[in-house]
């Protein structure tokens, strides 16, 4: 019987796993593009035909969105993937080697981010023309302006926590992040809002834990020896699971909220919200389905480390699926008939 096909960026069966080529760098330019056009130019097609009006400057706002989100997803799944690592049997005597954090950089970005949203709630909801357009003290006589600049100095506290000695600290400011987001989604004129941003924080803490979690595993496992690997990518499996249930869970009663059960048939294809919405739950359940066969895959294969395969493509659905939470922020919420 002839060997086995050995797997291209592979040096040794019990070597970590080294993709290598041209290929995956193409791959992902591709993705951040599609990730970075479905907030532009999303809301134009959501709210095509629907007879709702789109807010001035919807795009550039989902796109910041967007990249709020992604930019607390990598310093959470790096916090979340570092802990599970140092749980591993044999890893408290020697620290396992670790890639080198995003952390800094995506605090950046969500500085920035941050802090464009915050100039448009300075304007008024509107994206600002020029600098003089934007009322700064205006910020703290409102509750949304309060927020959003509680996410300005909450992204600038974790970059400099990242590049401190102990950039685990980081876990307060990113925490600040989640809960100004929660309760932005919700303002107190809304039904029960404290339910809502109650199911928000929820919600939008086990995605950043799945997708920023499942970044930085597949990165770590490009460090460690291949059965290290197959066991933290094992562990971070089982937690998965739980994060997943807790997101559909979280989801569905959010959507429930905003479009009750008996309007939902006419609200989903009838409303650029529920069309957004709509494309998401496409996207979470391409996501679980990957997410089933890398599973399997770790399970029952020869080599637990063929996972690898379903769950990068896991984690460009995931990047769509942030993209699309972008989308959904930006667009007007249905009407409750």
């Amino acid at each position: 019987m002839t060997s086995p096909r050995p797997t291209p960026g592979v040096t040794h069966s019990r070597g970590p796993l080294r993709p290598t080529g041209a290929g995956p760098a193409v791959v992902v330019l591709v993705l951040v593009t599609l990730a970075a056009l479905i907030p532009l130019l999303g809301p134009s097609a959501a709210l095509h035909g629907t007879g709702e009006a789109e807010t001035p400057g919807a795009g550039a706002i989902a796109l910041l969105r967007t990249v709020l989100f992604a930019a607390l997803c990598i310093p959470v799944g790096e916090l979340f993937v570092n802990r599970l690592a140092r749980s591993l049997p044999g890893t408290q005597a020697s620290p396992p080697a670790l890639p080198r954090s995003w952390s800094p950089l995506a605090a950046a970005a969500g500085f920035l981010a941050a802090l464009g949203l915050a100039s448009v709630v300075a304007t008024g909801n509107l994206v600002p023309d020029d600098v003089a357009d934007i009322d700064v003290g205006g910020l703290y006589a409102s509750r949304d302006g309060k927020l959003a600049l509680l996410e300005v100095n909450a992204f600038l506290l974790a970059g400099l926590c990242a590049v401190s000695r102990r950039p685990v600290t980081q876990v307060w400011p990113l925490a600040a992040v989640v809960v100004a987001e929660a309760l932005r989604a919700h303002p107190t004129t809304e039904h029960s809002p404290l339910t809502g941003s109650g199911l928000t924080l929820v919600h939008l803490t086990c995605a950043a834990l799945w997708a920023g979690g499942l970044l930085h595993a597949l990165r770590t496992l490009r460090l460690w020896p291949r059965t290290a690997g197959a066991a933290l990518l094992g562990l971070y499996a089982r937690v998965a699971v739980v994060l997943l249930a807790a997101v559909t869970a979280t989801g569905v009663c959010s959507s429930l909220r905003r479009m009750p059960p008996e309007t939902v048939l006419e609200q989903l294809p009838g409303t650029a919200y529920g069309r957004a919405l709509l494309a998401k739950v496409l996207l979470v359940a391409v996501v679980a389905a990957l997410a089933v066969w890398a599973r399997r895959r770790l399970r029952r294969a020869a080599d637990p480390l063929t996972a690898c395969a379903p769950a990068r493509a896991e984690v460009a659905a995931l990047g769509l699926a942030v993209a699309a939470s972008g989308l959904l922020t930006a667009l007007p919420v249905p009407i409750r008939w």
